[in-house]
């Protein structure tokens, strides 16, 4: 078997299916603060908390309700949805009309609440989630170990950032959305329910994090702080992407995941801050991001 620049194909293939895994966490995260800001420019910092929402529902269905996976992944994100049209509906909309720093900062200490609260109630240290059957084992594709845990999340996470994509730009729902971003007083004059659209978006916006807590519970241990740890990176895959950039999001929180995974294996020391580093120098030459649209 090959080696390149000396790396073991099987540390090479694993780093890069490391890095895929986060990239798709990456991208629906990230998907979800894109359509969120992009089409409500509300700077949701409550994202990270929502995904743990989601992890947390999954575990509780199964050892409370003993609900398992499967049913989670379509029960969960609506559940996680409808806690953020409950707090569209009684703090977020009052501050569409202001700067993004208040919606930023009101998003903010709600994050910490959500988090404090199941802090207080489950600890720090990580709840375990078992799998189920069909995700356990894996395949042997030679040159690497492939758990089928891991594809099921990269697949599942591009069917949806794929559906969502064209749901938003290729639909007539979508050019509802995107219209009502615009100017909401025209497409409220052909009897569209503009308030009522905005919160449907929002709330599937925070959903999309529900959904990626659902995935990343047999696979991470669940605990309060899970969505603290991966906030700030979402947030630099959507400025190198792109603030509002739906495709953005998508090929930025991939691509960046392939570039983390090889960052581990030829500079382990700089995987850290490989993703930020990327983002200053976006930021240097086109500051409205990749795919981004300068004002």
């Amino acid at each position: 078997m090959f080696e390149l620049l000396g790396i073991p194909p099987q540390v090479l293939f694993g780093q890069l299916l490391l890095g895929l895994i986060n990239g798709s966490f990456y991208a629906v995260l990230s998907l979800g603060l894109a359509v969120i800001f992009g089409l409500l420019n509300i700077i949701n910092f409550t994202h990270g908390a929502q995904y743990m929402l989601g992890a947390f529902g999954a575990w509780m269905l199964l050892n409370y309700l003993g609900v398992g996976y499967w049913w989670a992944v379509f029960i969960v994100p609506p559940i996680v949805g409808v806690t953020g049209i409950v707090l569209e509906r009684v703090m977020i909309r009052r501050l569409y009309h202001l700067d993004h720093l208040y919606g930023l900062l009101l998003t903010f200490g709600l994050a910490l609440i959500i988090v404090g609260f199941f802090r207080q109630f489950f600890g720090v240290s990580g709840l375990p989630y078992p799998p189920p059957p069909l995700l356990t084992g894996g395949y042997n594709l030679g040159f690497m170990y492939l758990p089928n845990s891991r594809a099921w999340v990269i697949v599942a996470s591009l069917i949806v950032c794929l559906a969502t994509w064209f749901i938003i730009e290729k639909t007539r729902l979508g050019a509802y959305l995107r219209a009502a971003t615009e100017n909401p007083t025209m497409v409220g004059a052909f009897g569209i329910n503009v308030p009522l659209l905005v919160t449907l978006t929002y709330g599937f916006g925070v959903a999309l994090a529900g959904f990626a807590g659902v995935l990343a519970a047999p696979i991470y241990a669940v605990n309060p702080n899970m969505g603290a740890d991966l906030i700030i990176v979402v947030f630099a895959v959507v400025v190198i992407g792109g603030m509002g950039s739906i495709l953005g999001s998508i090929l930025t929180g991939f691509g960046l995941g392939l570039i983390e995974g090889l960052t581990r294996v030829f500079y382990p020391e700089g995987s850290a801050v490989v993703i930020f580093v990327i983002m200053a120098l976006v930021l240097l030459v086109k500051p409205a991001g990749l795919f981004g649209r300068s004002v």
